[in-house]
C-alpha cells in the first residue's frame, strides 16, 4: 500500500511528522509512503527549520509550487501534483489541516481517476465563509474518502453533512503526537536571557490573520489595548512578514513589546509553555497552550476548535480591543480557567491513523 503523504505549509508540518513516524515503524505490514512537499511555504523558518527539528526525512517529490494569488497557488499545485500522479499512482492521498495544499492535492487526486482521500483533521468548523481555511475545509471534506477526526465535534459536523458511520474515525491530534514527544526538547530561545524572561511574567503574542492585520487603524487599536492591558509584562510577539509590514506603517512601539524573528517549533513552544498568557489569532496555537495548561485568549469572532474553550484554556474575545482590558484584568486576578484536556488527545492518534489505514488495504 503506497500513501502520498502531502504537506505543505508550517502548519502541516506538526501533523504529518508523527504519522510519518507511525508508518515506518509498520512497513513490514506492508505499508509504505511517498512524501510530497508542495513547498506553498519555502522559506527557511517556515519549513527547513521545521523538517530538521522535527525529525521529518527530506521529501520524496517537491513541487517547489510557492507564491502567488490563492488560485495561482491552487492551480500550479495541481498541475504539478497530477503529474506526479499520473507517473506513479499511490492507493491513497492522505492530507492534513485545511491550507491551499490541502484541497488542491485532493482535487487533483479525485480527479484523477479517482484515486481515495483521506483527511486528517476534519470536520473542523468555524461556520466563517470569509476565511480561506474555512473554504480548503468544506471543499476538501466534500470530496474525502475517509476521514480522521479530532472531536467528537468534528464527527457531528461530518454527519450532518450525510456522511456515514462508516467513514468516520475519531482519532485525536496529530499535533498533539508532536508536542508530547518534542516537549522535552524544547529550546530556550536567546530572547530568553537577552531579556532576562522568568517564567510566568511574561507573554507570547501572535497576529497574522488579514482581518487583525490588514486594516492599520485597527491593528492600531489591538496593538495599544494589548500593550496598556499587560501592566508592563514583556510582550513576546514572534511577527510574520506581512504583520512586520503593518507595524512598521503605523509605528507601533513600547518599552515592553519585543518584536522578534518568527521562532523555531521547539523554542517558540518553549516560550508559549512558561509564559504566563498567549494572545493570538492562531486556531493551532489554542491546541498547543489546551495541552500545556497556558491561558490562551484568542482575537476572533469564531473558532473551527470550540474544544479548545468548552474544554482547555482558551477564550474568544471577538475581534474588538474593547474586550482586551477585561479579559487581561480576568488573568491578572487568578480567575482564568485552568481547563482540560480532550479525549483522545494523549501522544497516541498517529498510531491509531496506521491502524485504520493497514485496515484499508
Amino acid at each position: 500500500m503506497l500513501i502520498d503523504i502531502i504537506a505543505g505549509a508550517r502548519p502541516n508540518f506538526m501533523k504529518i511528522a508523527p504519522i510519518i513516524e507511525a508508518i515506518k515503524k509498520r512497513q513490514e505490514e506492508g505499508i509504505r509512503y511517498r512524501l510530497i512537499h508542495t513547498g506553498q511555504h519555502y522559506d527557511k523558518k517556515m519549513s527547513a527549520d521545521f523538517f530538521e527539528q522535527l525529525g521529518i526525512p527530506e521529501p520524496d517529490i517537491n513541487l517547489e509550487a510557492g507564491g502567488g494569488t490563492q488560485a495561482e497557488q491552487t492551480a500550479a499545485i495541481m498541475i504539478r501534483y497530477e503529474k506526479i500522479l499520473m507517473e506513479t499512482r499511490p492507493d491513497l492521498v492522505l492530507v492534513v489541516g485545511d491550507v491551499t495544499s490541502t484541497i488542491a492535492c485532493a482535487l487533483a487526486a479525485k480527479k484523477l481517476n479517482n484515486i481515495k482521500v483521506a483527511h486528517v483533521e476534519a470536520g473542523i468548523r468555524s461556520g466563517d465563509w470569509t476565511m480561506p481555511e474555512e473554504i480548503n475545509r468544506l471543499l476538501t471534506d466534500a470530496i474525502t474518502d475517509y476521514f480522521f477526526t479530532t472531536t467528537e465535534t468534528a464527527n457531528e459536523n461530518l454527519r450532518k453533512s450525510g456522511i456515514p458511520e462508516n467513514r468516520l474515525f475519531l482519532v485525536g491530534n496529530t499535533m498533539i503526537d508532536t508536542l508530547l514527544k518534542h516537549q522535552p526538547h524544547f529550546k530556550q530561545p536567546e530572547i530568553w536571557n537577552e531579556l532576562g524572561l522568568k517564567k510566568g511574567e511574561y507573554i507570547v503574542m501572535t497576529l497574522h490573520r488579514p482581518g487583525n492585520v490588514d486594516q492599520e487603524q485597527n491593528l492600531k487599536r489591538l496593538m495599544d489595548g494589548i500593550i496598556h492591558s499587560s501592566k508592563g509584562l514583556p510582550l513576546i510577539f514572534p511577527v510574520h512578514p506581512r504583520t512586520a509590514k503593518m507595524l512598521a506603517n503605523i509605528g507601533i512601539q513600547a518599552p515592553n513589546l519585543h518584536m522578534i524573528e518568527p521562532l523555531g517549533y521547539l523554542e517558540f513552544n518553549y516560550l508559549v509553555q512558561y509564559a504566563k498568557a498567549v494572545i493570538t489569532d492562531s486556531g493551532g496555537i489554542t491546541e498547543e497552550t489546551t495541552v500545556m495548561h497556558v491561558p490562551c485568549m484568542t482575537l476572533r469572532a469564531n473558532t473551527e476548535r470550540p474544544e479548545t474553550c468548552e474544554i482547555g484554556t482558551n477564550e474568544l474575545l471577538g475581534v474588538s480591543p474593547d474586550a482586551i482590558p477585561p479579559a487581561f484584568e480576568k488573568l491578572f486576578s487568578g480567575n482564568w480557567k485552568s481547563g482540560g484536556i480532550p479525549p483522545l488527545w494523549d501522544g497516541k492518534t498517529a498510531e491509531r491513523i496506521v491502524d485504520v489505514l493497514l485496515k484499508l488495504k
